[in-house]
């Protein structure tokens, strides 16, 4: 008999390591199973170049019998120097492996720290910039609208949130990139387990377990512990030293009182909002209710009312140009089933806003509501950062953020408007998250 979630071997009919029902079906077999519904092109391996991910690889190899499978690793420019030497023995012993490296090139770490503070534990917008919106990236070039299936070597253990996912997983708020079906073969194995399958079966893996370090991810993260940051001022002395003196300099810019304890201490870890940075002014949603027009708004713009914002109304229906007025310079959004105009916007000037914007809704059940998300959207107009979580969460692909802009293709946008709901993305913007002051 075999555990089906956590891939132990008994004779009982209850596990006694995680006490789940047991089943005469082998691991593999579960895996084969999952697999099954997805075309052998769309199955991908997530793979990070630490322990979890290596195991992964492996066990879904082996399991599925092909060793051309998808291999997508994302390149956050924070990985430990043995990192990128393990990837390339990794490509080099599996030279059938389909491998592609996701990578933002357009955003420098060090510059979006300055803009909008370091990460922090509750706060690691680097993960959406670095290394979930640069694989969503990947995956749209190579599969466009279709669903695939992502093998991760994500475990129960390693926290709290992680505990409360489910095996496999597809379509939730918890599915960072909506396109996938997720999942984690590994989710109920311990460290022990991890270990004596790399020795057992003579797996290559990372350098930087023989250095002393219990995780391999980003060098800085903030949920390295202390052992690993010692371990960083010892074999990465020069990064460490500046990744230390740019956090005092953080700490200044914000009036801690005593920046080498905030830093030293590890409370920098701790910090949530944008207290303290000119950035968090952005977030706020500016508006006055208009006197002369019912279910009308008037929101306060951080620049020019442009074809960038125009664009962003594209998941609320057709934008119909022809049907404003054009004395006001007005747009109407139609409904993308009746062709009724819901949505008219405006340029427009109020006493107070240097720039500002007219939305009145129109003809539908719930004006509240819709407002609400209209918000959002003049939020990522006014503080949109490039970190790509609208990419991850468009299923469809058709979100593209760049330096040239944040562009919503017509094309391709199904209007499911998952980009406008709470579930989704808190407060329709990441920023809203990483830059709402706390009192």
């Amino acid at each position: 008999m075999w555990c089906r979630f956590c891939n132990y071997e008994t004779s009982k009919k209850i596990c006694p390591r995680c006490k789940n029902e047991t089943s005469e079906e082998i691991p593999t077999e579960i895996y084969q199973k999952t697999a099954s519904h997805f075309p052998t092109e769309n199955i991908v391996l997530s793979f990070s170049g630490g322990k979890d991910s290596t195991v992964t690889a492996d066990v879904v190899t082996k399991a599925l019998s092909n060793p051309s499978l998808v291999h997508i690793f994302g390149n956050t420019t924070l990985e430990f120097p043995s990192t990128y030497d393990y990837v390339k023995r990794f490509r080099a012993d599996h030279p059938h492996a389909i491998f592609e490296t996701a990578l933002n090139d357009e955003q420098v770490f060090y510059k979006v720290c300055e803009d909008i503070g370091p990460p922090a534990r509750m706060m690691r917008w680097c993960c959406s910039m670095f290394k979930t919106g640069p694989i969503t990236r990947v995956l749209n070039g190579l599969y466009r609208n279709q669903q695939i299936l992502t093998f991760y070597g994500i475990r129960k253990v390693e926290s709290v949130a992680r505990s409360k996912y489910d095996r496999v997983t597809e379509n939730t708020e918890s599915v960072k990139i909506q396109k996938q079906t997720v999942a984690s073969p590994i989710f109920f194995w311990k460290d022990i387990d991890i270990w004596l399958y790399l020795l057992a079966e003579k797996v290559d893996f990372n350098d930087a377990y023989r250095l002393g370090y219990d995780r391999v991810g980003c060098w800085c993260c903030p949920n390295n512990n202390q052992r690993a940051q010692f371990l960083s001022r010892i074999y990465m002395k020069e990064r460490s030293e500046k990744w230390r003196d740019f956090l005092i300099d953080f700490a200044k810019k914000i009036g801690k009182p005593d920046p080498e304890v905030y830093v030293d201490s590890g409370a920098w870890k701790a910090r949530q909002g944008g207290n303290g940075l000119v950035a968090a002014n952005d977030v706020k949603i500016r508006f006055t209710n208009c006197t002369a027009e019912d279910n009308a708004k008037n929101y306060a713009l951080t620049c020019p009312f442009d074809d960038e914002l125009v664009g962003m109304f594209v998941p609320f229906g057709n934008i119909s140009r022809e049907l404003g007025r054009k004395l006001l310079n007005e747009i109407i959004i139609l409904d993308i089933k009746t062709n009724v105009p819901i949505i008219s916007l405006q340029p427009f000037k109020v006493d107070g806003f240097e720039h500002a914007i007219k939305v009145k809704t129109m003809n539908v059940a719930n004006h509240e509501d819709l407002q609400r998300q209209i918000g959002y959207q003049i939020r990522k107009f006014n503080a949109c950062r490039k970190c790509l979580k609208c990419e991850s969460v468009c299923k469809a692909g058709a979100i593209h953020i760049s330096n040239a802009g944040y562009y919503i293709d017509p094309a391709k946008c199904v209007h499911c408007k998952k980009c406008v709901t709470e579930k989704y993305l808190v407060g329709g913007c990441m920023m809203e998250k990483y830059l709402k002051t706390k009192r």
